[in-house]
């Protein structure tokens, strides 16, 4: 079983997912990141789950979908999996994983 690390990145943008729905509707804001924490789990037994976004020297990025919203991860080892940030479908996420990896 592989651990997750929430990277401060990805914590970043979960609190920012939470703010942008928190201002509509607090409930659906809670919802829609237990959701995404919960969906995360899958990756404990099963990493490849994603499909495969690129490698690099550190490992495999991939990509899981939870609703709209797109969850990049990097597969370090078998043990260990980096949670690298959580994006809403509409953004250009290939501009934020060039920073982050």
């Amino acid at each position: 079983m592989a651990k997750i690390r929430w990277t401060a990145e990805s914590e970043k943008w979960m609190r920012e997912i939470y703010d942008y729905i928190a201002q509509d509707n607090e409930r659906a804001a809670q919802r829609v990141i237990a959701g995404v924490y919960n969906r995360v789990q899958i990756l404990k037994d099963f990493p490849e789950i994603g499909y495969k976004y690129r490698s690099e020297l550190e490992g495999e990025i991939r990509i899981l979908l939870y609703g709209h919203y797109r969850i990049a991860y990097l597969i370090r080892s078998k043990e260990l999996i980096d949670i690298l940030g959580v994006f809403h479908g509409a953004m250009e996420m290939e501009r934020y994983l060039k920073i982050l990896a």
